[in-house]
């Protein structure tokens, strides 16, 4: 069965995105050749690393509807991750909201407008 192996983050500003999902989630980011392109390791264990890449086109706009294949991240804390997202310049677009029996989620805009998601595994959210 197919499963995701790489992810792809688009960024207008990629010295900007680095720094956020750096601050936020403690990613290292290292430059690939002499290509604009960063590859991305998100850390040990289980999950996948990506890249990021100047954006060809123009950013997402403000208050669109989701319309992406967004990622979603594991968090140990979500109340946490979600202070980290605003203080790295990031928003919440979706707030916490309880998968019952799962655990909590939110949805989020990184300062390049991409969207992701968050998520805290505990399955007495109700």
């Amino acid at each position: 069965m197919p499963r995701p192996v790489h992810f792809e983050i688009h960024a207008s500003d990629p010295e900007r995105a680095i720094t956020f999902y750096k601050t936020v989630f403690d990613w290292s980011f290292e430059r690939w050749g002499s290509n604009r392109y960063w590859l991305i390791s998100t850390g040990d264990g289980p999950g996948i690393d990506g890249g990021l890449v100047p954006r060809q086109g123009p950013a997402p706009v403000d208050d669109a509807p989701l319309n992406a294949y967004p990622n979603t991240m594991e968090v140990p804390e979500l109340d946490l991750a979600l202070r980290r997202v605003r203080q790295a310049g990031g928003g919440v677009v979706v707030p916490k909201t309880a998968l019952p029996g799962i655990g909590w989620l939110a949805y989020c805009k990184d300062t390049e407008g991409n969207l992701f998601g968050l998520l805290e595994n505990d399955p007495s959210a109700e």
